[in-house]
C-alpha cells in the first residue's frame, strides 16, 4: 500500500532537491557534536560535568569498531584550567606566568622511549626556534582499563608540554592573538618534522591542541569513557566557561 502525503503528493524517501545553496550531493552521515555555554562567561566545575551529559545523550550518533568497548573517537574542548594546572605544575617543580601567557599542548606520543626523547628534543628546539619557551612537562593521568583490545593497542604516551610566550611576543593589544598564531606554526611545523624523522612509532604522534586558550582531551573512545580515560576532567579544579563535545 502507498502512503500518500496530506497534500497528495508521494512522500519524500531522499533528501530535498538542490536549491539555492544546498546540493543534495554534499548529503552524508555526521557524528554528534554538543555545545555548553555560560553565557556570563562564569568558569564552572559544573558546566564540565553538564558537557559529559551531553556527550552521554549523543552516544547514538557515534561509532564503535570491532569490540563494543573500542570507540571511533569521543572527546572534549575546555577553556585552560589555570586553576587546575597552576596547582599540577606547582607540584612538579615549576610555575606557570599569567594566564595567557602560556600555552598548553596536548601531545600523544610514541611507546618507544628512545623515539619519545627525539621528539622531546625536536619540540624543545622547534619552540625554541620560534622564539618561545618551554616551561615544562606533565605526564597526563590515564585509565584505559575499559577500553577495548583494538584501543589499547593502539594507545600513546600521553604528555603536556607547557609553553611560555616569547618576548617578543610582549606587549600590544593584539599580544595574545600573535601567541595563539605562533602556538599553531609551532604546531605545524611539528607535525611536519616528526614525519622527516623517520621513526617507527610516528603514527602515534599527534598533537590534541596547542593553545593559550583551551585544551583538547580526546583519544579512540567511546563517550561515556572520556571521564573514566582522563581523571583530570572530574576534578574540581577543572572548570571552564565553555565545552564542545564529540
Amino acid at each position: 500500500m502507498t502512503t500518500i502525503a496530506a497534500n497528495g503528493a508521494p512522500p519524500r524517501t531522499g533528501p530535498p532537491a538542490e536549491t539555492g545553496l544546498y546540493d543534495p550531493r554534499h548529503e552524508h552521515d555526521a557524528c554528534g557534536v554538543g555545545f555548553v555555554v555560560n553565557i556570563k562567561g562564569a568558569r564552572t566545575h559544573k558546566l564540565v560535568q553538564q558537557a559529559f551529559e551531553v556527550a552521554l545523550n549523543l552516544r547514538h550518533r557515534g561509532a564503535c569498531g570491532c569490540e563494543v568497548n573500542t570507540g571511533d573517537g569521543a572527546g572534549l574542548l575546555i577553556q585552560i584550567p589555570d586553576k587546575f594546572f597552576r596547582r599540577e605544575t606547582a607540584a612538579l617543580g615549576f610555575e606557570l606566568p599569567a594566564a595567557g601567557t602560556y600555552g598548553v599542548g596536548m601531545v600523544f606520543l610514541p611507546q618507544r622511549v628512545d623515539e619519545r626523547r627525539l621528539i622531546g628534543e625536536l619540540i624543545t628546539r622547534t619552540v625554541h626556534e620560534e622564539g618561545q619557551v618551554v616551561l615544562g612537562w606533565r605526564d597526563v593521568p590515564t585509565d584505559s582499563s575499559d577500553l577495548g583490545d583494538t584501543a589499547r593497542r593502539g594507545e600513546p604516551v600521553i604528555r603536556q608540554v607547557f609553553l611560555g610566550r616569547g618576548t617578543r611576543l610582549h606587549g600590544g593589544e593584539d599580544a595574545a592573538a600573535r601567541f595563539e598564531r605562533k602556538l599553531y606554526v609551532i604546531q605545524k611545523r611539528l607535525a611536519r618534522g616528526v614525519s622527516e624523522l623517520q621513526i617507527e612509532e610516528a603514527g602515534l604522534f599527534y598533537i590534541a591542541s596547542l593553545s593559550s586558550q583551551t585544551i583538547v582531551y580526546k583519544g579512540m573512545l567511546i563517550a561515556d569513557q572520556v571521564a573514566k580515560m582522563f581523571p583530570d576532567l572530574v576534578d574540581p579544579d577543572v572548570e571552564s566557561a565553555l565545552a564542545l563535545v564529540h
